[in-house]
C-alpha cells in the first residue's frame, strides 16, 4: 500500500512545485501595462515642462517618451554599446525633492548623507541593463561633456515597483554631468 502511495506523493509534490513556477497560467496578477503608464506618464511631464524653469540649448523628445533637455553640448562620439560611461547626477522627484546623488555636498544638503555611500563619478557599462533603461536611452543621445536633464517615464525607471525615496511609478528627473567613456 504505501509503495504506491510513494509515486502519487511524488507526482503531488512536482505538481506543487509548478504552481509556484513564475509562468503559472492561473497567476492573475495583472501585467505591467507599458502603454497606459507611459500616456499618464506623458501628460504629467507635459505639464511640468509647461511650468520648469530649465536652461537649455534644446530639447530632445525621444519617440520611447524620454526628454533629455541638453544644457551644454559635448564633442567626441556618442557611446555605444560596452562604453563605459561617468557621469555626476542627481536624481530628483516632480516636486524637486532628490533622491540620490553621486555629489556628496547635494546629498548633505538634501539630508540624504549615507557614510557608507562613496560620493564619486558614477560608471556604468553603456547598454548592458546595468541601470534603468532611461539612461541608456538617454545617454546615447550625449556627447561627452554634455549637461543635461532626463526626464524618465515610470516605464524606463522603476515601473510600479517602490525604490528607497522612490514612490511607484514615479516620472524620474535627473541633472546629468556627463563626464567621460571609456
Amino acid at each position: 500500500m504505501i509503495k504506491r502511495l510513494i509515486p502519487i506523493l511524488v507526482m503531488l509534490g512536482m505538481f506543487s512545485m509548478m504552481a509556484c513556477e513564475p509562468n503559472n497560467p492561473f497567476n492573475t496578477v495583472p501585467a505591467y501595462d507599458v502603454e497606459a503608464n507611459l500616456k499618464i506618464d506623458n501628460v504629467k511631464i507635459a505639464g511640468y515642462l509647461d511650468t520648469a524653469r530649465i536652461d537649455s540649448l534644446y530639447r530632445i523628445h525621444d519617440p520611447s517618451g524620454v526628454v533629455i533637455i541638453l544644457q551644454k553640448e559635448g564633442v567626441g562620439t556618442r557611446p555605444t554599446t560596452n562604453t563605459v560611461i561617468y557621469t555626476d547626477y542627481t536624481g530628483y522627484l516632480f516636486d524637486k525633492k532628490i533622491f540620490e546623488t553621486s555629489i556628496e555636498n547635494v546629498a548633505r544638503e538634501a539630508d540624504i548623507f549615507n557614510d557608507k555611500v562613496i560620493y564619486a563619478p558614477f560608471q556604468f557599462v553603456f547598454n548592458t541593463g546595468t541601470v534603468i533603461q532611461g539612461w541608456d536611452i538617454a545617454f546615447r543621445k550625449l556627447r561627452p561633456g554634455s549637461k543635461a536633464v532626463f526626464i524618465i517615464p515610470s516605464p524606463w525607471g522603476y515601473r510600479d515597483k517602490e525604490q528607497n525615496r522612490i514612490p511607484a511609478n514615479s516620472v524620474l528627473i535627473f541633472k546629468i554631468d556627463f563626464l567621460g567613456i571609456d
